[in-house]
């Protein structure tokens, strides 16, 4: 069956992953009761269809950082996907530079930043604060010397999140039978095994390759992680990564007013409104939820954007309403990905626009910067 929507995706790449795999791009923290509101609460916030208004030329052009962007949407940054398809990173900013949007390199990829900017264009970078600043710095000189226009900032992350889903399929398990049951399970997913086990090497993510050469297993990946991640860092140390990064600065990761007007304070770009897809701290308020608030402490002074349970065209629309003035993809492209690699996820951002296009029609908004609130009801408030 050809997929039509996200949904569809989720299901393709739920039969042609190894299990731990797919539990590791759909699974979260604890119970998932974050992860589930992401999706739940945006389904929340109800479309206005409106008639008789001209809808006969759609704008869904938009201007960030002084990029245009053929739509409001840019492909979140993901660990590991080059475990998806083969180089897919690499996959995924082709696909993303053909559609007009921009893609986001986790520093934890499989392709390098120089790989990433050699197949497609100069990826916007995401970074976490390493313990050691030598790393670091030469991380952001990476980033310099391929242009890469952005610089995205998580400050969610300082100690890994509890993945219950991936403690049981054994994916931080090093042990003899939980890499077994992990060979069995490569094996019984044979598409898998020759597009990526095969032929998708090196498997190591190429951001940290030169101090981390002997990452061997995702088990050895998560460990290295909990160690060189840095639970220390504080608002002071945006200092640190602004006195070595001239172009726009985003923080994400920020849930919270208080945190919003921080970073506008100190004069971030933007801010990303995340709870790292409900895999960090759960219990917490969604994406959608926590959007009006920032967006209000905020104001004009930085841009906002929104991740988490952005699953469709109409959710771009719903997020717009809500005050962001982008919305980040990420389980969506990841789903896609490891379906149908770089075609999948070309074809899901088709159908965003195309989602996007016919919401924006039936709702009389004819062009995507005059998105406002009175396009939407909350028919339930997830939010103070």
């Amino acid at each position: 069956m050809k997929p039509v929507c996200v949904a569809d995706y989720r299901v393709a790449a739920r039969a042609r992953l190894p299990k731990v795999l797919f539990d590791y791009i759909d699974g979260g923290s604890y119970a998932e009761t974050t992860l589930a509101a992401n999706v739940a609460d945006m389904q929340a916030v109800k479309l206005r269809q409106r008639v008789l208004r001209d809808v006969s030329h759609l704008s869904t052009t938009t201007e960030l950082f002084g990029q245009t962007l053929a739509m409001p949407v840019a492909l979140a940054p993901i660990g590991i996907a080059g475990m998806y398809a083969r180089r897919g990173e690499a996959s995924a900013a082709r696909a993303a530079g053909a559609a007009g949007v921009p893609f986001i390199l986790s520093t934890v990829g499989v392709c390098s930043i120089e790989e990433v900017a050699e197949a497609a264009a100069p990826p916007w970078f995401q970074l976490y604060m390493i313990r050691d600043r030598g790393f670091m710095a030469e991380m952001l000189a990476r980033a310099r010397e391929v242009a890469s226009p952005v610089l995205v900032f998580t400050v969610d992350l300082p100690v890994p999140g509890a993945r219950y889903r991936d403690a049981r399929n054994g994916m931080n398990a090093d042990t003899l039978a939980a890499r077994l049951a992990q060979a069995r399970d490569g094996l019984t997913h044979p598409g898998w095994m020759w597009d990526v086990w095969l032929n998708g090497r090196p498997h190591t993510p190429g951001n940290v390759a030169a101090v981390a050469p002997d990452l061997k297993s995702l088990t050895q990946f998560w460990t290295w992680i909990g160690r060189n991640f840095d639970p220390s860092v504080t608002w002071k140390d945006i200092d640190w990564v602004r006195e070595r990064w001239s172009g726009p600065l985003v923080i994400k990761g920020v849930l919270d007013a208080e945190d919003a007007r921080e970073a506008a304070r100190i004069g971030t770009d933007g801010v990303v409104v995340s709870n790292h897809g409900g895999r960090q701290l759960d219990g917490v308020f969604s994406g959608i939820a926590a959007l009006p608030a920032v967006a209000e402490a905020v104001g004009d002074r930085t841009s906002v954007i929104m991740d988490g349970g952005v699953r469709s065209g109409l959710d771009v629309l719903r997020a717009l309403a809500l005050g962001a003035k982008a919305c980040l993809v990420g389980r969506a492209w990841a789903f896609a990905l490891g379906a149908h690699g770089e075609a999948g996820v070309a074809d899901m951002l088709r159908i965003l626009r195309s989602e996007l296009r016919v919401a924006m029609s039936l709702t009389g908004c004819a062009d995507v910067r005059a998105a406002d609130a009175s396009l939407v009801e909350i028919s339930r408030r997830p939010w103070p």
